[in-house]
């Protein structure tokens, strides 16, 4: 698009048109396209340069991982954590870690093959093959990662 920018064009699996245009100035116009018109424009909105890297974060953001359940704008993220068979914490109860002292996260949940167990208490005895469901900052979570993957 000569003096515009360059225009990216996608069919999704689903079989839906949309573009992207990237402009010179750094702004994205991304458009969705009619299922019955496919040359007819349903949505078009046009993002700044800050709120398209926004959304390529919020698309493809570097700490992605399929562990990682919730992450929100204040910087807070919920997380799961297997607990190995190999692990120190195998056993031993969930008070003994200090994970809220040591890294500010805190684990909200257990998922173990019997269900869930919500708001475990300090008395709680872990076991390999646990998962914990942590909630706190980017580098408390991955602090508690760290204390939790311990041999």
């Amino acid at each position: 698009m000569p003096g515009i920018g360059v225009r990216y064009d996608l069919t999704t699996r689903e079989h839906r048109r949309m573009s992207v245009v990237a402009h010179r100035d750094g702004a994205r116009t991304v458009s969705a396209y009619r299922d019955d018109d496919p040359d007819a424009c349903a949505l078009s909105v046009r993002l700044t340069a800050g709120e398209s890297a926004a959304l390529v974060d919020a698309l493809l953001p570097d700490h992605h991982s399929p562990n990682v359940l919730v992450t929100n704008e204040l910087g807070l993220l919920a997380e799961r954590i297997e607990l190995s068979s190999t692990s120190y914490w195998n056993g031993r109860v969930l008070g003994d870690t200090r994970m809220r002292t040591e890294t500010g996260a805190s684990i909200v949940a257990v998922l173990r093959r019997a269900g869930a167990i919500p708001s475990p208490a300090p008395d709680f005895r872990l076991a390999g093959g646990d998962t914990l469901i942590v909630i706190g900052t980017r580098e408390g979570v991955e602090a508690a990662a760290a204390i939790l993957g311990r041999e």
